[in-house]
């Protein structure tokens, strides 16, 4: 990734400069990503205001642009301490700020009167440009106010409320300083410019909101299907052994009675107990390996479930009609793991499952190979791959269980930003699927050891 040892060095130091914003950026949730995106946008606003500002004073002489200056200065860090309180109580994460709130809306009358006093007020015949930068300052202090304001009020009528005081306060304040032509002309370019920050600063934290919820419903589903399979297989092992535990029951208190009796029937009572015991158990086992053991064709419709209802679009190709059990249950332990690091690593969008069956083949051919494919995007730099390039413990334990099957699986980077996981399984001539795709019997021998 990354001449000379001092040109490599310094391409390596260049890209890795590069690579961290992006990285920084690309382990962020789309919900975090939409709240840095809104944070970044309104601290441009009170940017904006003191380089507008500035323009709008660079006209004006040094004694009578500094004292506005400072003014617009001071009413910019307040802008910035606001937003980002205004936008951490959006979030939930924070009391809202009452009294910043406060402060910041006098400064804002404040300074707008002060722009008006100083530009147009005192001097005896103030020039036109005095009056331009007048009526900038004067409209920018009450705007952006406005605008940031309403970041910290919770109802769209109090947000309506907010533009008026600054209309008809900036129409009363303009009228004690200024000529009413000029006073009218500064109430209706407040009104434009403050309803339009308004709306612009209600729509963005209506949107974060949104975004949240969103998140957290993808959240509850996702809790919801952890806890709806739980429940399956809760109902599945009273079917078990709510009947047989019952029976159990009865026929021990039966033999105690024969027992207590002394009758023959007591120990064929007590056989019929360990007889359905015995069976219980074998029940059970079977309802745990199909439970941690679940075909690959569940697996992939699972897969395909879970990924969707997480807001990653995800398109699966291939069948597992006819591969062997022991095949299938190796492959679906890949997708669960795969699937697994997809929700819990990077940020992806997409993810694609592969799964390409063998053709049938004879015995004394080459073993076919099963190929399992699962690639997703959103991983950044190879360092915040799932499980890193050369696996984890997850990859790590699906290694050991592949290599039992003869199998071999490769996990790393596939571009700049996806990473791909491939898993391929050989399929024995025996074992290979038959022309109706069904797999062919297994040898004597083979099928007791299974």
């Amino acid at each position: 990734m990354a001449g000379t040892e001092d040109e490599g060095s310094y391409g390596a130091t260049a890209q890795a400069a590069i690579r961290r914003p992006r990285s920084w950026w690309g382990r962020k949730g789309t919900a975090a990503k939409v709240e840095a995106y809104t944070r970044i946008s309104f601290q441009f606003f009170p940017v904006i205001q003191l380089l507008t500002a500035l323009f709008s004073l660079a006209p004006v002489p040094a004694r009578s642009a500094l004292p506005v200056a400072g003014a617009v200065l001071v009413h910019t860090i307040a802008g910035f301490r606001l937003t980002g309180q205004a936008l951490d109580w959006a979030a939930g994460r924070r009391a809202q700020p009452r009294r910043l709130l406060g402060a910041y809306a006098t400064w804002s009358f404040v300074g707008a009167a002060l722009s008006a006093l100083v530009l147009v007020k005192l001097p005896s015949e103030p020039p036109d440009t005095y009056y331009t930068a007048c009526a900038g300052t004067f409209v920018l202090f009450l705007a952006f106010g406005c605008g940031l304001c309403v970041l910290v009020l919770p109802r769209n009528r109090q947000s309506l409320v907010a533009v008026l005081v600054a209309t008809f306060g900036g129409w009363a304040l303009g009228s004690l300083l200024l000529p009413a032509p000029a006073a009218a002309a500064l109430a209706l370019s407040t009104l434009f410019s403050s309803g339009g920050l308004t709306l612009a600063s209600r729509f963005s934290v209506w949107l974060l909101h949104a975004v949240y919820e969103l998140d957290e419903a993808r959240h509850t589903r996702a809790r919801l299907a952890v806890a709806e399979e739980r429940l399956r297989f809760g109902r599945d092992l009273h079917d078990v052994l709510g009947r047989n535990l019952s029976v159990i029951a009865l026929k021990s208190e039966l033999a105690v009675q024969l027992a207590r009796r002394e009758r023959p029937e007591a120990v064929e009572q007590m056989a019929e107990v360990q007889r359905i015991a015995q069976e219980s158990q074998r029940e059970v086992r079977e309802v745990v390996r199909g439970y941690r053991e679940a075909d690959l064709f569940t697996e992939l419709l699972g897969a395909q479930g879970v990924l969707s209802a997480a807001g990653i679009t995800c398109t699966v190709t291939g069948t597992p009609t006819g591969l062997p059990r022991r095949v299938q249950a190796a492959l679906a332990w890949v997708v669960r793991e795969a699937v697994t690091n997809v929700l819990r690593h990077g940020n992806a969008a997409h993810c694609r499952i592969a799964l390409t069956v063998p053709p049938e083949n004879r015995p004394g051919d080459r073993p076919a190979v099963a190929e399992l494919t699962v690639e997703n995007d959103g991983v950044p730099s190879p360092s915040a791959s799932p499980d890193g390039a050369t696996g984890g413990h997850g990859l790590a334990g699906l290694r050991e269980r592949l290599a039992a099957e003869r199998g071999t699986l490769e996990a790393g980077p596939a571009g700049a930003s996806a990473f791909r996981v491939v898993a391929r399984v050989p399929v024995p001539a025996q074992d290979a699927p038959g022309p109706a795709g069904v797999p062919r019997p297994a040898e004597p021998g083979r099928q007791e050891q299974e």
